[in-house]
């Protein structure tokens, strides 16, 4: 059954994968632990083990069956590229997203020197497939090695998470990025995000030529403080990777 999501920037979610382990301050408050930890010993519910890494089989198929094309997160849940998945489940999970072109998947990763290993292993010197986007987390300036990684994939649709911003991200260069989103903790430990750091990537999108998106200033909710930015909703998209009725969905 697809999830639909509350995210602002996708459709759907697909969890082949559940659970995980913290790499950094970007996980400190993981609003998806949050949530999994409620359902521990529960008997039956789909987080019975809580946030404990566990494999779903069952759900891999799922994409396949959802014939009207969305934009899907996966694993949001979870990080596809966790050190102790094995590279033959992600082989399945790659297969499937291949078999449904129809559909744009967001792959966001903190690991993202297995998730760069891995695409270069898949796909050799091809261009990964470009209705699979592959997408980077980057909290503060201690991580943006991950832009990096991600930058010596082969791929048109490389995508920036500054999600949760923690601080100010300083002289990084977002050339033959397509797109960055931006966002704000929120939950009941939200740390606070200041707005000259969001301006910041803002203007460096606008330098590079990268689609800019934000999502939330954050807060105990995730709509508490809204999404303006100096006035105005910036919901920029790289619309030349999506396919026709998907851009008709999302000017609809």
């Amino acid at each position: 059954m697809a999830q639909k999501s509350d995210i602002e920037w996708t459709d759907a979610t697909w969890n082949p994968v559940t659970g995980c382990t913290k790499v950094g301050p970007g996980c400190d408050n993981c609003y998806a632990e949050r949530f999994a930890e409620r359902w521990r010993g529960v008997a039956g519910h789909p987080y019975e083990q809580g946030f404990d890494l566990k494999l779903w089989p069952s759900r891999l198929e799922h994409p396949v069956h959802w014939r009207k094309p969305r934009m899907i997160f996966v694993n949001s849940m979870s990080d596809l590229f966790h050190k102790n998945i094995d590279r033959c489940f992600i082989d399945r999970v790659f297969d499937v997203m291949e078999r449904a072109d129809w559909h744009v998947f967001q792959v966001l990763t903190k690991c993202s020197s297995l998730m760069r290993n891995y695409v270069r292993a898949r796909y050799g010197g091809r261009m990964a497939p470009r209705h699979i986007w592959l997408g980077v987390s980057v909290e503060d300036s201690e991580h943006v090695s991950r832009i990096s990684h991600l930058k010596a994939i082969n791929s048109e649709a490389r995508f920036v998470s500054f999600e949760p911003l923690l601080g100010p991200i300083a002289e990084v260069d977002l050339r033959e990025v397509a797109w960055a989103i931006v966002g704000g903790e929120s939950g009941p430990e939200a740390r606070p995000m200041r707005s000259e750091w969001v301006r910041n990537l803002r203007d460096v999108c606008q330098r590079d030529g990268v689609e800019f998106f934000f999502k939330q200033w954050g807060g105990s909710r995730p709509k508490s403080n809204g999404r303006l930015l100096d006035g105005v909703e910036w919901n920029g998209l790289p619309v030349h990777l999506l396919t026709k009725p998907l851009i008709e969905s999302w000017a609809a």
